[in-house]
C-alpha cells in the first residue's frame, strides 16, 4: 500500500497497515518534538508554548498541558481551542483528528483514543487498524482517568466523571459517569447556586 493511500485511509475510518516505513519515519519526527516538550523545565513556559504550536495541528491561546504528555503522533492531528488545561499524563492516541473546544479541563491520566483494530486476529497480526475522530465541545470537564474511545463526541458544557469509559457520544449540558459512560443528570439551575451538594457558591 502506497504512503499516500495510507495517509488517506488514516483519516477516513478505513483499514490500513501501520507498519509502513515511510509512515514510521514521519511519526518519529513528530515524537522527537514530543520528547523535547516533555524534557522542558517548569520555568520554560515560553518554550513549551512554542513547541505546542509546532507539534499540534491547531492550538489556541492560553493552553496549558502539564508534562508528561503522551501522543502517538505528538499532537500532529490534534486541534485545541483556547484556554484548554490538561493535567499530568494526558494520552492522545492521535492517529487521526482530535478536536477539543475552548476552555476544556482535562484531569490527570485521561486517554483520548482514536485508533481501533479489527476483531480478526489474522488482520491484527498484520498490524491492521482504523481510526475514528474524537470531538469535545467547549467548556467540557473530563475527570481523572477517563477514557474516550474512537469516534465519540462530548457536547459542550458536559462533565465526564472520573474513571468513566466513554463508548458512545454524550450530549451537551449533562453530567455523565460510569463504564460504559451514561448520562446521570442534566446540568441545571441548582448547579448555578451550589458547587457541591448543598454548598452555596459564594464567590
Amino acid at each position: 500500500m502506497e504512503i499516500d493511500e495510507i495517509r488517506m485511509r488514516m483519516h477516513s475510518e478505513r483499514l490500513y497497515f501501520c507498519d509502513s516505513a515511510p509512515l514510521a519515519a514521519e511519526q518519529e519526527q513528530a515524537l522527537e518534538k514530543l520528547y523535547d516538550y516533555n524534557a522542558t523545565r517548569p520555568s520554560q513556559g515560553a518554550r513549551r508554548q512554542a513547541l505546542l504550536k509546532e507539534m499540534f495541528a491547531e492550538i489556541g491561546e492560553n493552553c496549558y498541558i502539564e508534562p508528561p504528555l503522551h501522543a502517538n503522533w505528538g499532537g500532529k492531528f490534534v486541534h485545541f481551542g483556547s484556554g484548554v488545561y490538561a493535567n499530568f499524563n494526558l494520552t492522545l492516541v492521535d492517529d487521526t483528528e482530535i478536536y477539543v473546544g475552548d476552555s476544556v479541563m482535562i484531569g490527570p491520566n485521561v486517554t483520548l483514543a482514536t485508533a481501533a483494530h479489527p476483531a480478526s486476529p489474522e488482520l491484527r497480526r498484520k498490524t491492521a487498524q482504523y481510526n475514528r475522530a474524537i470531538r469535545i465541545g467547549a467548556n467540557v470537564w473530563i475527570g481523572a482517568g477517563a477514557i474516550l474511545l474512537p469516534g465519540v463526541a462530548v457536547g459542550e458544557n458536559s462533565i465526564i466523571g472520573a474513571g468513566s469509559v466513554v463508548t458512545k457520544s454524550i450530549p451537551a449540558n449533562v453530567v455523565a459517569v460510569g463504564s460504559p459512560c451514561r448520562v446521570l443528570r442534566p446540568i441545571g439551575e441548582k448547579d448555578r447556586q451550589f458547587y457541591e451538594k448543598n454548598r452555596l457558591i459564594d464567590v
